[in-house]
């Protein structure tokens, strides 16, 4: 059987003291800097056409469209699609 609890005794936590952190020397901190590896990405020519495609312009895109080219074609026939 559950009986409540008549008096309890509340507790309150104690403050805990801030630390501040000690500064890095200027000197450590660069150096840290220098040894970091660095990351290299390589996007594929796929990725890249679909990037340029979508900074493009909406004249270089007429352009090229005239021009023959088949994705830019594909996108002015989306874009009037999509205006009805």
């Amino acid at each position: 059987m559950i009986a409540p609890v008549s008096s309890g005794t509340h507790v309150q936590p104690a403050a805990q003291p801030t630390v501040q952190p000690k500064a890095a020397p200027p000197q450590a901190a660069a150096s840290k800097a220098a040894s970091a590896p660095a990351d290299t990405v390589q996007i594929s020519s796929a990725a890249q056409q679909a990037l340029k495609e979508t900074i493009e312009t909406p004249a270089q895109t007429a352009k090229e469209a005239a021009g023959g080219d088949v994705v830019a074609k594909r996108l002015l026939a989306k874009e009037a699609a999509d205006k009805l």
